[in-house]
């Protein structure tokens, strides 16, 4: 069956006799020749081409915050991440006090913090931050393996606890699954965390006691520092070396200092 001018019916009607491609049934047209509505997207070689697919790319980038005192280890960071399509630096800071602050103002889908920083604990700015903002994600970076620090921002709420000495393709890999809803930890740091977990903590007092040892005291200048007798302070020293398993005080401070059980 034919239409008036030749053409069969059942050739589409976008395709019927264009004379700059020749005429007859089989003449095919140019895509910018056909008449099309201007929402519908073009397809070229199979492909759909959107007007809209690089705003949409643009639009996945992941934002991050660096805290950390050591400027140049910042500037790391900051060449780490702009050499990221996905990723954007949109503030810096050096302490605690600022890092709440510049998490105020840009509200950033990630925060990378040092675990210990000099005005106000990392720990501490975490603590501060997810109390005015609960859903905030930050990955805690720090130079120390210790499992009770691990521990403590894990149970602050940290989304990752990472060392700082850890390749850059890894620290990446960990922003982007943090950003994806998952936490972080290393496996050497998990394994630690599992086999503490039947280890005795130290009590309040105990490490009051063990920080006083580390900063050189003797027992009696310890007693009257914390307000307690010799005797007394030799019995929290003999709990401290059996709960960490240290031959003398010395051993103590130095597990104490390792596991982030005290800070000097």
């Amino acid at each position: 069956m034919t239409l008036q001018n030749g053409t069969p019916r059942h050739v589409p009607y976008k395709f019927r006799n264009y004379p700059s491609l020749g005429s007859g049934p089989r003449a095919v047209a140019r895509p910018e020749q056909i008449d099309r509505p201007a929402s519908l997207p073009l397809i070229r070689f199979g492909r759909l081409i959107s007007e809209r697919s690089a705003d949409l790319k643009n639009s996945i980038c992941i934002r991050l915050l660096s805290v950390d005192h050591h400027p140049l280890f910042r500037e790391g960071i900051a060449a780490m991440i702009g050499s990221q399509q996905d990723m954007a630096l949109v503030a810096q800071a050096s302490g605690g006090q600022e890092a709440i602050q510049r998490y105020r103002e840009h509200r950033p889908d990630i925060t990378l913090m040092e675990a210990r920083l000099p005005d106000l604990g990392g720990i501490d700015t975490l603590i501060a931050i997810r109390s005015e903002f609960p859903g905030a994600r930050i990955i805690m970076l720090t130079s120390f393996e210790g499992d009770i620090e691990a521990l403590r921002a894990l149970e602050a709420g940290a989304s990752g606890y990472l060392l700082k000495n850890i390749p850059s393709s890894e620290l990446l890999h960990a922003i982007r699954q943090v950003h994806a809803g998952r936490k972080r930890i290393p496996p050497e740091l998990a394994a630690q965390l599992v086999e503490r977990m039947g280890d005795q903590t130290l009590t309040t007092r105990e490490v009051e006691v063990l920080m006083r040892v580390a900063e050189g005291n003797g027992n009696r200048e310890i007693g009257k520092l914390l307000f307690i007798s010799e005797w007394t302070v030799k019995v929290h020293l003999k709990h401290i070396l059996e709960k960490l398993g240290a031959k003398d005080r010395t051993d103590a401070t130095a597990i104490g200092i390792r596991r982030g059980i005290i800070r000097i």
